[in-house]
């Protein structure tokens, strides 16, 4: 017997006879999800903390501080989202109506990763929520949730504690591991969005093609991270241990590698041995600071990454605690299985490049990765590698920053993912942008010119009339 059936049956009954409602009745549910979070604070850090030994601060900071602030960005500025955008018309079409109507999908389903298991489970479910808040549209997305099995203690909050605070009619949380997850990808969805790694990701969409179902997909990747001579390392130190160490590596936009010249490489050590001490102790293992690995196959796959290269700082492991010391490995070759995966733990390869030309041909030969950071005093050196490499996001002289900024898309390109959220670009995304012309049933006369008997004359006319402002004249 199919688990999923009937839950899906009853969110898809739910949509097409509206009985989701009004934009009072969707922003309700948003206003539910922010009571979630608040109501519930001390039992979301106990999860974290249980299932990967974060603290409080970096809980409130990476997970229900921007949950929340998706929510409040939203209710502030659905009535705007919402409204129809208006186009530009041709000579052809100036008496008539031109504009584009944001429309929700339908059956939606998001499948949430175990790193940030509250923040990328709720932030595409805002997205989701919201793009149907119209006052011209009678129902809105129904939700279909998969959270990540792995993460236990918060997949038990979003399955026991979250449903009260959303309407039945529009939402659903669905468990399961891999297989359940299969069962579930061979029913139909309007659209699906999944966070996780690129093997599962191809799954993903293979199973989606099978309805031609829309995606998006994020992914992972070696976000590369050079450091250029020009600049000072315990300043980089500062910054690239604490977004390599945050949630002990496990971090999908977190620095895969560092490229810098020998001589770099000599001034940073130190300011990396500095900083790492200065943030966890001399201990890190007994740091409150300092995260776990989530479960053992995961520490079993990141301790065999420690062979590689050579050890220059940290290192240490305890399998009985999933504890892997913040490491810094050098002396590494591009071939090493190190450089061959993500690496998605407290583990940071040194590579060696002599300039920034060869830093720039690295990176460009290797898949296109979900972040790419540069350093360097000189504002040219940063522009060079944004201008001459591609990724899906991009900051420099720091890391993670750009993902605080609502007003940017987070995503992928090529290998480390496709389609983009966060804000207004979370709306978009769950919206199908409907192109709509109303014409004027009457002046039949004006439509004379494309009605046979054709002439060249005529032709030129219509195509001076369809080619004004900007008119694409591409026909299927």
């Amino acid at each position: 017997m199919d688990p999923f059936e009937d839950t899906l049956r009853r969110l898809r009954e739910a949509f097409h006879t509206g009985r989701t409602r009004s934009a009072e009745f969707r922003a309700a549910q948003l206003r539910g999800l922010g009571r979630f979070l608040q109501e519930n604070k001390q039992l979301l850090h106990d999860a974290l903390a249980q299932d990967l030994h974060k603290s409080a601060f970096e809980s409130e900071l990476s997970e229900v501080a921007i949950s929340q602030g998706e929510i409040t960005l939203a209710l502030r500025n659905l009535r705007a989202w919402m409204k129809d955008e208006r186009v530009p018309r041709n000579l052809a079409t100036q008496l008539d109506s031109a504009f584009i109507r944001k429309e929700p999908f339908g059956l939606v389903l998001i499948i949430a990763p175990w790193n940030y298991p509250l923040n990328l489970t709720l932030v595409p479910l805002v997205g989701a929520l919201a793009a149907a808040l119209s006052l011209r549209c009678p129902a809105g997305n129904c939700v279909v949730l998969k959270p990540s099995e792995i993460s236990k203690s918060i997949e038990k909050v979003l399955a026991e504690v979250l449903p009260r605070y959303l309407d039945e009619s529009c939402f659903a949380v669905v468990l399961g591991g891999p297989q359940e997850t299969g069962q579930l990808l061979e029913h139909r969805f309007d659209y699906i969005f999944f966070t996780g790694s690129p093997r599962v990701g191809k799954i993903v969409m293979t199973a989606a093609a099978k309805h031609l179902t829309p995606v998006t997909l994020e992914l992972g990747g070696k976000n590369p991270c050079y450091v250029d001579d020009n600049c000072d390392p315990q300043t980089v130190a500062n910054r690239v241990a604490w977004f390599r160490y945050f949630n002990a590596g496990q971090t999908c936009v977190a620095p895969d590698y560092v490229l810098c010249s020998p001589e770099m490489q000599e001034r940073l050590l130190p300011a990396l041995q500095s900083t790492i001490t200065r943030f966890y102790g001399d201990d890190p293992q007994s740091s409150p600071n300092l995260g776990r690995i989530i479960n053992q196959k995961q520490f079993q796959r990141l301790r065999a990454l420690l062979g590689c290269g050579h050890v220059a700082i940290g290192g240490q492991s305890d399998e009985s605690d999933r504890y892997i010391a913040p490491t810094v490995l050098v002396d590494v070759q591009e071939t090493e299985l190190v450089m061959q995966e993500e690496i998605f733990g407290p583990i940071l390869p040194i590579l060696n490049v002599r300039s920034v030309d060869e830093a720039i041909e690295f990176i460009n030969r290797r898949e296109k990765p979900l972040a790419l950071y540069a350093f360097s005093n000189s504002s040219q050196v940063v522009k060079r590698l944004l201008t001459q490499t591609s990724s899906g996001g991009f900051c420099g002289n720091d890391g993670f920053m750009h993902m605080t900024l609502a007003s940017l898309p987070f995503g992928g390109v090529g290998a480390s993912g496709m389609g983009q959220y966060h804000g207004k670009f979370s709306f978009d995304t769950f919206s199908h942008h409907r192109a709509c012309l109303l014409r004027r049933p009457g002046m039949e006369k004006l439509n004379d010119l494309r009605y046979p008997p054709h002439s060249p004359r005529r032709l030129r006319v219509l195509l001076v009339a369809m080619e004004a402002r900007g008119c694409s004249c591409t026909l299927l």
